[in-house]
């Protein structure tokens, strides 16, 4: 854990900007992201899906209490403005495929503005149509069309939809995000209506697993898992509630005392962004990934996407052009921690298991 810390930490101070502006007071209310005490493994797992969104997302299991929900409302101060059609509820970008958005039909000649990247918030008493979208009820009524209301899918897309306490979201609606995740589409067949949307979108998920397991469909869908503790030092906590009661007596200035680390970790991700295409994954290592996930026995092949991913996305924010074995060792335990079958024969938890074949396989220097 000190080795993520270590390399968060470089990541963030690779160089000095100019001072930053003051923070937006619009977005006070949230917390800096900079400003979060230690939990590196989930830091750094949540700017590897920014620099890279096909990772696949992040699933953060841990205690109550523990900046789970923090973290990821957190990011919306990070990520840099996207380009969109304006006025499009799916925010199409400029010169995507023509025909999948149903109200700007990806129009190369409509005006285009600069946004904040969605986050998106998916509630647990959220209905099927405030995912899906449904009929506009009050224009059905009153004027007598049929006229889709879009709804999270819709909202999420190009962006980052957050469900808190995920393992206790309904089965159906499980589904529903499933097939949204797979296609990048959200399909609607109902009241009428046949709609086809793009719902492109990183799916972070938090919750205490004590309170229940995820469907083995839907843990597969998260590229990265990490599994975070409360604290149990006593500097860290008391550190902790310090800033959090800063934090609360006066948000604005707390904020505005954390931006321009916002502001240079953003600059990292810009960065990282840029490079990433560069960055050269040694055959070597690509047989490595492939000798760790065989094993552990994971199944299929995700688990090699999703470590080669995120050790490129790595590299990328420690300011590499090539990936290193460091890099594998880093992501690997987030990377096939949820992968694995359970064992009743190994009382070891996933993570001691995947730390344990990583010495096996990839070396302990």
């Amino acid at each position: 854990m000190n080795h993520v810390a270590n390399t968060f930490q470089k990541s963030a101070s690779m160089r000095h900007p100019t001072p930053a502006p003051e923070a937006d007071h619009r977005r006070a209310t949230t917390f800096p992201f900079s400003a979060i005490v230690g939990q590196e493994e989930m830091k750094h797992s949540i700017l590897l899906t920014a620099v890279d969104p096909s990772i696949g997302g992040v699933l953060v299991l841990g205690d109550r209490g523990t900046g789970k929900s923090t973290a990821v409302r957190g990011l919306a101060d990070l990520l840099p403005e996207i380009e969109q059609i304006a006025d499009c509820p799916y925010h199409c970008a400029p010169n995507s495929h023509a025909g999948k958005c149903p109200v700007c039909g990806n129009s190369n000649s409509s005006p285009t503005v600069s946004a904040p990247v969605p986050i998106v918030d998916l509630p647990l008493g959220a209905t099927e149509d405030r995912i899906v979208g449904a009929l506009n009820l009050e224009r059905a009524l009153v004027d007598g069309e049929r006229v889709f209301e879009p709804g999270l899918l819709a909202a999420a897309n190009r962006g980052f939809l957050y469900i808190d306490e995920i393992n206790l979201l309904d089965d159906h609606l499980v589904d529903l995000l499933l097939d949204a995740a797979a296609s990048g589409e959200n399909v609607v067949e109902r009241e009428g209506l046949s709609i086809r949307h793009p719902s492109k979108f990183v799916l972070v998920g938090s919750g205490n697993p004590e309170e229940g397991d995820l469907r083995p469909q839907l843990l597969d869908r998260f590229g990265l898992s990490v599994e975070i503790k409360t604290p149990t030092d006593i500097e860290t906590r008391v550190e902790v509630v310090r800033r959090r009661d800063a934090y609360e007596r006066d948000p604005i200035a707390f904020a505005n005392k954390w931006h321009s680390e916002n502001c240079r970790i953003r600059d990292d991700i810009l960065l990282a962004r840029e490079r990433l295409h560069e960055i050269e994954l040694p055959r070597e290592l690509l047989a490595k990934a492939a000798e760790l996930c065989l094993t552990l026995g994971t199944d299929g092949l995700r688990g090699e996407m999703a470590i080669i991913k995120a050790a490129r996305a790595a590299a990328a924010l420690d300011g590499r052009r090539d990936v290193a074995i460091s890099h594998l060792k880093l992501v690997a335990p987030s990377a096939l921690r949820h992968r694995l079958r359970r064992d009743p024969l190994d009382e070891t938890g996933t993570t001691a298991r995947v730390e344990r074949a990583m010495s096996e396989t990839l070396g302990t220097a």
